[in-house]
């Protein structure tokens, strides 16, 4: 029982809740209620979990010994010596065979192609590019990014121009937001030698991350209000005719998008808060779960979007 339990935590299911990215495209395409398109999506969203967590497992075995020396990752089930390095293999193997297999066989083509971009980014990335400065927040961002490009393959839809830069720069907002909480948790530590734990660390200074940060969450700002203005919801809108006067400017009816700004601003203000005051970033999903009001503005953005892109005529 509790080496299943250990291989649960290996497996690390709280972080499938990135491949919620994958739902990007059919939400804002108005294609969420297709049950077509949405059973293949969640076949992906299944796909890429099981890569996701095959991912985890390879990069532990490789970061074994670094892990033994970093204060929290010390605790995790291979370098605590929970779980067995030759079980964790066959587990990581199976993974990827099974999941490959389903995306090619109940997905699409293209979407198989993107899993395997995004499997072999990742082994690139346990093997070196995670000691490369800038390359290792690139790769993390990658990963982000494939998701969103994975839920376009598997559905066939495609998003905003402006959402999609949005997605690239909040995905690179929140891989240096990982390595400033990182470098500033490992700064810490007396007498330790950062460049043990991570090479690339030992490249980067808080200032440089602070610029990084500031230049990724101001991106994300501008590209996402750009979105709002520019992007028409459509799906099966309930028309709202009836309730508002035929006065009103046509604008009005069209731009209800922009209401979402609100909350996108306050999560990230309060990412940033959770960053350099808590310096939790190291974990976005922690962050997400254990910050009830950024969790709770999250919840407020979805169920706007879906409100606004579903139930208001444009």
């Amino acid at each position: 029982m509790k080496l299943a339990f250990n291989i649960l935590r290996l497996l690390r299911p709280r972080q499938w809740i990135k491949n919620l990215a994958i739902f990007a495209a059919i939400t804002f395409s108005g294609e969420l209620f297709n049950l077509h398109v949405l059973d293949k999506v969640l076949i992906g969203f299944i796909v890429l979990s099981g890569l996701s967590s095959a991912t985890y497992i390879i990069n532990d075995i490789f970061d074994i010994k670094s892990d033994r020396l970093h204060p929290f990752k010390k605790f995790r089930p291979l370098a605590h010596n929970d779980v067995p390095i030759n079980l964790a293999i066959i587990l990581a193997i199976a993974l990827v065979v099974v999941s490959l297999y389903i995306g090619l066989r109940y997905v699409t083509l293209t979407f198989f192609i993107v899993t395997l971009i995004y499997l072999l980014l990742q082994f690139l990335y346990s093997f070196f590019l995670k000691s490369v400065a800038v390359a290792d927040i690139l790769v993390i961002a990658a990963g982000y990014i494939l998701r969103v490009y994975a839920g376009e393959f598997a559905s066939g839809f495609h998003i905003s121009v402006w959402l999609l830069l949005t997605a690239i720069s909040l995905s690179l907002f929140l891989a240096v937001g990982k390595r400033k909480s990182e470098l500033t948790l490992v700064s810490q530590i007396k007498d330790v030698n950062i460049a043990s734990i991570r090479k690339s660390l030992s490249h980067y200074s808080e200032r440089l991350l602070d610029i990084y940060a500031t230049m990724f969450v101001t991106s994300t700002f501008v590209f996402y209000s750009l979105f709002t203005f520019l992007e028409n919801p459509k799906g099966f809108q309930l028309g709202l005719n009836i309730i508002l006067p035929d006065f009103l400017p046509t604008f009005f009816y069209r731009k209800w998008l922009m209401i979402t700004i609100a909350p996108v601003v306050y999560g990230l203000m309060r990412y940033i808060q959770d960053i350099y005051e808590k310096h939790e970033g190291e974990s976005p999903e922690k962050v997400l779960f254990s910050d009830k009001p950024l969790l709770a503005t999250v919840l407020i953005w979805i169920i706007l979007v879906i409100g606004i892109t579903y139930f208001i005529t444009p």
